[in-house]
């Protein structure tokens, strides 16, 4: 069995698992580092800096906000979308890889569509 975290909600994720972290869709990786024990990357962000270090669970509890929630389900990540797409904060190019990524109800000729049309 691969490692797994314990969220500071109680939910269980494993390597790869995406949740919402402070507001914005994450992925969980592991780390094999003597710092720090896993990390939060950000799904269309991931490795370019700004990913997550984390020494232990309890220095993720110390970080997790209040717009935390852990893994979603397909309708609320529809809806975190349909919510974010009237948020300045993120572009259109942003929310189209996130809605490519993330775990949604759209099936693949959909989402094609929707890259296609962009």
């Amino acid at each position: 069995m691969g490692r797994t975290l314990e969220l500071p909600n109680g939910e269980v994720v494993t390597e790869g698992d995406v949740v919402l972290y402070n507001g914005y869709p994450y992925r969980v990786r592991f780390l094999d580092d003597d710092a720090y024990a896993f990390e939060l990357a950000p799904l269309f962000w991931g490795d370019s800096g700004m990913d997550v270090p984390f020494a232990d669970r309890e220095a993720l509890v110390d970080q997790w906000g209040p717009e935390s929630r852990g893994t979603l389900t397909t309708t609320e990540w529809e809806e975190w979308l349909r919510e974010a797409r009237t948020d300045d904060r993120f572009g259109d190019d942003e929310l189209d890889a996130l809605a490519r990524e993330l775990p949604t109800s759209d099936g693949l000729l959909t989402r094609l569509r929707r890259a296609l049309r962009r």
